[in-house]
C-alpha cells in the first residue's frame, strides 16, 4: 500500500514571525480575505511568487453576477445549478448569487475598473451555460489582470505585510488539533530566507489550483496543488477532486506540446465565434440547445468526440468575422497569444483543444469557509464550497473567491480563535524525486484526463504507485512540489476510479450516463497516518 507524508521533510525553521490571520495566496480570494480581515487584527499574506502573480491574473473572460437589467440572482442560481448537474450545495449557490452583486460593487470601490458603454453602464457579455448577459469584463479580455491590479494596490496601500517567493510547507497544529500557523520556505536572501514559521490565530488557505498534475493545462507552473496537499496532511477533508474542468478552447500549439498553454476565453464564443472542424462544419449545432455556449463539459466532450470521429488532434474556433478592430479592442490578450504562435485570428480559424483548467473540488468548507480542521479556512480554487458541483459555471470562480473570502472575514470577526502555541510536529516521509513530475503529468493526462475508464484509471494508479517508490530527494522546492503533486494526483485518480458514472466534467467512457441512484453524492478523501481513505456521502435532500 502506498503511504503518503503526514509532514514534508524539511529543515527546522530558522526564523519565526507572527500575525493574527495568515493568508496563503494572492489571487482574488486571498487578497480579498486579507483586506477584509484587517478589521480583526494583524494580517500577513504569503504568496508563492510575487504579489501580483496569483492565479487571478490569468482569468480572461470576466466575473459573473446579476448586474444587468432584467437579470436576477434567481436566474443566475438556476444556471449554476444546471451546470453543476445535481451536486451543487443550493445554500452555497444562493449565498454566491445574492451576495455577489454587492461584492462586485465593493471590488469596484477599491479601484477595479470594468469595461463600460458610452453611457457609463457596465458592459456585460455571455459565456457557456448562462442564459443572460451577466459577465462583466475589463480590458477586453484582461479581467483577471485588472482585478489583481486593484486588489494588489489596495493591499499595499493598507500596509498589509507580505512574504513573497514563499512555498508553504505544512500547517502547524496545537495540542488539540487546531490550526495555529504554517511552515514555509522563502526562496530569497535576508532575515527571512529558507525554512521558517509563521504563528497565528487562524489560517486562510487561498493557494489556488492543481492544474500542473496534468501535462496539458492553462495553469501556471506554480499551480502544484500545494494547498490541497497541505490540508490533507493536516487531516482536512477534501471532496469532489474528480471534477476537474477541462476548458474546451485552449490554443493548440503543436503535437506533443506540454505545460501551460494559452487560453482562448469562452467570451470569444459569447461574442459569436463558432466551433468548426477542418471542413468548416459547425459540429456543436444540434448537440445542445445552447450550441457552442453549452456548459463547458458539454462543449469539451463535443470537441473530443469530433476529434475522434475525424482522427485529428484539434478543432477550430472561427471568429474571422470579428474583423481586426474587434480583435484588437475586445480580445487583445488572446490576439497577442495567437500571433505569438503565427496565427492571425481575423484571417484564419484558431486551432483549439481541451486542456485542464479548473478544479471544481478541493478542501471541503462550510458556508463560512471553515474546513474540518478548526482554525483553518479555505476559499478560491483550493476550496470546495459546494458552489460548483460537478461542473463550474463559466466566470463563477472570481465571484466565488470574492463572496467566500468576505464570509471568512465576517466569521473571523465573530469568533477569532485565541492564540495557541504549536505542538511539536510528528511524522514525515521521504520526499519524491523531482523527476517524477513529468511522468506523473503524462499518466494523469493519459488516464485521468478528459476521457476516463476503469482501465485507463487503473493504469494511471499503477504508474502513481510506481512513482511513489522514487524517494530519497533532499529537501528542495522541486521535491516538495513533486510530493504535493503526487499526493493530490493519487487522491484524484482514486476518486475518479470509484465514481462509476459520467457527471459534469467527470466523463467515464465505461459508464456513459449519470447515475442518480448510486452516485448523487460526494467522494470525500482524508489522509490518516499516511493512508489515503475515500468515503462516499449521498447528497442530503433539501
Amino acid at each position: 500500500m502506498t503511504t503518503y507524508p503526514t509532514r514534508l521533510a524539511a529543515q527546522a525553521p530558522g526564523w519565526t514571525t507572527y500575525a493574527d490571520v495568515i493568508v496563503v495566496g494572492s489571487g482574488v480570494a486571498g487578497l480579498t480575505a486579507a483586506l477584509r480581515a484587517r478589521a480583526v487584527g494583524s494580517v500577513l499574506v504569503v504568496t508563492k511568487a510575487v504579489l501580483d502573480e496569483g492565479s487571478t491574473r490569468w482569468a480572461q473572460g470576466g466575473i459573473a453576477a446579476a448586474l444587468g437589467d432584467g437579470d436576477t440572482p434567481e436566474q443566475h442560481m438556476q444556471d449554476t445549478l444546471v451546470a453543476g448537474v445535481g451536486l451543487c450545495d443550493e445554500e452555497a449557490v444562493r449565498a454566491l448569487v445574492t451576495e455577489g452583486p454587492d461584492a462586485v460593487r465593493r471590488l469596484m470601490s477599491v479601484g477595479a475598473e470594468f469595461d463600460r458603454d458610452a453611457e457609463g453602464r457596465i458592459l456585460l457579455t455571455r459565456e457557456g451555460g448562462h442564459l443572460r448577459n451577466r459577465i462583466a469584463h475589463a480590458g477586453g479580455d484582461a479581467t483577471g489582470a485588472e482585478i489583481s491590479r486593484a486588489l494588489v494596490h489596495a493591499v499595499q496601500d493598507a500596509g498589509i505585510e507580505v512574504i513573497e517567493h514563499a512555498l508553504v510547507l505544512d500547517l502547524l497544529l496545537d495540542d488539540e488539533g487546531r490550526a495555529c500557523g504554517v511552515t514555509l520556505h522563502v526562496m530569497g536572501e535576508g532575515a527571512r530566507d529558507g525554512v521558517g514559521a509563521v504563528h497565528g490565530r487562524a489560517v486562510v488557505l487561498a493557494a489556488g489550483g492543481m492544474g500542473q498534475i496534468f501535462s496539458s493545462t492553462t495553469n501556471p507552473h506554480v499551480s502544484t496543488g500545494d494547498g490541497v496537499a497541505l490540508a490533507m496532511r493536516a487531516g482536512a477533508e477534501v471532496t469532489d477532486l474528480e471534477f476537474v474542468q477541462f476548458h474546451p478552447t485552449v490554443l493548440w500549439v503543436g503535437s506533443g506540446a506540454e505545460g501551460q498553454k494559452p487560453l482562448v476565453s469562452e467570451a470569444v464564443r459569447g461574442e459569436g465565434a463558432h466551433l468548426v472542424d477542418a471542413d468548416g462544419t459547425r459540429f456543436m449545432t444540434g448537440r445542445h440547445p445552447l450550441g457552442e455556449l453549452a456548459p463547458r463539459d458539454i462543449v469539451a466532450k463535443g470537441i473530443m468526440r469530433r476529434m475522434a470521429e475525424t482522427g485529428t488532434e484539434h478543432m477550430y474556433l472561427d471568429a474571422r468575422h470579428f474583423g481586426e478592430r474587434m480583435w484588437a479592442e475586445r480580445f487583445p490578450t488572446i490576439l497577442a497569444a495567437c500571433r505569438a504562435h503565427g496565427i492571425e485570428p481575423a484571417h484564419q480559424p484558431i486551432p483549439v483543444a481541451p486542456a485542464a483548467h479548473y478544479a471544481s473540488g478541493g478542501v471541503r468548507t462550510d458556508l463560512d469557509g471553515r474546513t474540518s480542521v478548526p482554525g483553518l479556512y479555505a476559499c478560491g480554487e483550493v476550496a470546495c464550497t459546494g458552489v460548483h458541483g460537478a461542473n463550474r459555471l463559466a466566470s463563477n470562480s472570481l465571484l466565488e473567491g470574492l463572496v467566500f473570502a468576505e464570509r471568512i472575514a465576517a466569521d473571523l470577526a465573530r469568533d477569532l480563535p485565541p492564540r495557541r502555541e504549536p505542538a511539536e510536529p510528528v511524522g514525515e516521509a521521504a520526499l519524491l524525486d523531482p523527476g517524477v513530475r513529468l511522468p506523473l503529468q503524462r499518466a494523469m493526462t493519459a488516464g485521468a484526463g478528459v476521457l476516463r475508464s476503469r482501465d485507463s484509471l487503473r493504469e494511471t494508479k499503477r504508474v502513481l504507485d510506481e512513482l511513489a517508490a522514487r524517494t530519497g530527494s533532499d529537501p528542495c522546492t522541486e521535491a516538495w512540489e513533486a510530493t504535493n503533486l503526487h499526493t493530490v494526483a493519487s487522491a484524484l485518480a482514486a476518486a475518479a476510479y470509484d465514481r462509476e458514472e459520467t457527471r459534469g466534467c467527470h466523463w467515464r467512457e465505461d459508464f456513459p450516463d449519470a447515475d442518480d441512484k448510486d452516485w448523487l453524492g460526494h467522494v470525500v478523501a482524508t489522509m490518516t497516518g499516511g493512508r489515503l481513505d475515500l468515503t462516499y456521502e449521498p447528497k442530503e435532500k433539501p
